[in-house]
């Protein structure tokens, strides 16, 4: 797999990024990616403080490659969260869900590699203006939080790569060595892989959910939420009584009644697959296993080297 900015920018071997996802990306998860030549991160949208010191401290000890923190900067505590990265010498942030500008100045004085997750042109051109070093274009296609412009990958990319000066990593249903050169070939510099790491063994997700995405179809997801925080699911009673009640012109409290609290949790983490949130790709159909990341790794590798090579002879 070829080099790119992306890999000489966090020193990894392949321009492969593991999504930091709450209630999956673990220490585990993000050391194992890391080991085997990506860059893994740790999702801090599900961790206090404290928790994300542990995970951070266990994951340095289990392997000596660079990884990263995620940050969902409209958290009330993002500010412990990016104090708790800085404190432990985390060199790599990326940063979500907020301005991309909040907490830019003190990760640049701690010389931390800031790349900030957008879903629109907009976006991008703030998050480059602020002075991110990269940008993680997502398109609607995404497992959980969607810009509400639903750009899909393909049509996103190819407008940020035409007038973003930053490298640009591609997410958003990329799960295989075909769509990982898919995205290389719209101009990304990278990839960022969420739904597809979610299913592995080293994933803190609960097999429920696990084997929820490996149930899935073409159309078992869907998008909800879109008056409060939208988000791709897979289809369960959960969204179907947020999508009745949306049908019905619910105001915004009526849908946090409804939404209540840790549903994330509740459908990941916990495997309740009727009542809780299952955020997953809109590829998840494509998912058939449960490996380990290093199997994982070099199925993707393998498959990207396999389409090109196909390309090649089709000329």
């Amino acid at each position: 797999m070829q080099k790119t900015k992306i890999t000489k920018l966090f020193n990894i071997e392949f321009p492969i990024i593991q999504g930091g996802m709450v209630w999956v990306s673990g220490w585990k998860l993000a050391a194992a990616v890391s080991n085997n030549g990506g860059l893994g991160l740790i999702g801090a949208g599900s961790m206090k403080p404290d928790l994300l010191t542990e995970h951070i401290l266990k994951c340095r000890k289990a392997t000596d490659r660079p990884f990263g923190v995620n940050i969902p900067l409209l958290r009330e505590d993002a500010a412990d969260l990016v104090n708790t990265v800085i404190r432990e010498n985390v060199k790599i942030v990326f940063t979500s869900a907020g301005h991309p500008g909040k907490f830019i100045d003190l990760f640049k004085i701690n010389n931390i590699t800031v790349v900030h997750v957008v879903s629109s042109l907009k976006f991008a051109h703030k998050a480059e203006s602020v002075g991110c070093d990269a940008i993680v274009g997502e398109g609607v296609e995404a497992g959980g939080h969607n810009g509400l412009d639903e750009l899909t990958t393909f049509s996103l990319i190819p407008q940020l790569i035409n007038e973003i000066k930053i490298p640009v990593i591609a997410a958003g249903g990329i799960m295989n060595g075909q769509t990982i050169l898919a995205a290389l070939a719209l101009g990304a510099e990278g990839v960022q892989i969420g739904t597809r790491f979610a299913v592995t063994k080293e994933s803190s997700a609960h097999i429920n959910y696990k084997n929820a995405v490996l149930n899935a179809k073409d159309n078992s997801t869907k998008l909800i939420l879109k008056k409060l925080a939208m988000a791709r699911v897979i289809k369960n009673e959960f969204s179907t009584q947020i999508t009745e009640a949306e049908d019905n012109c619910a105001d915004i409290d009526e849908l946090k009644e409804i939404l209540g609290e840790k549903r994330e949790r509740e459908g990941i983490f916990n495997g309740n697959l009727e009542e809780g949130m299952l955020e997953a790709s809109q590829s998840s159909g494509i998912i058939t296993n449960i490996p380990a990341v290093k199997e994982l790794m070099k199925n993707l590798i393998s498959e990207y080297s396999i389409a090109l090579n196909n390309l090649k002879a089709a000329k």
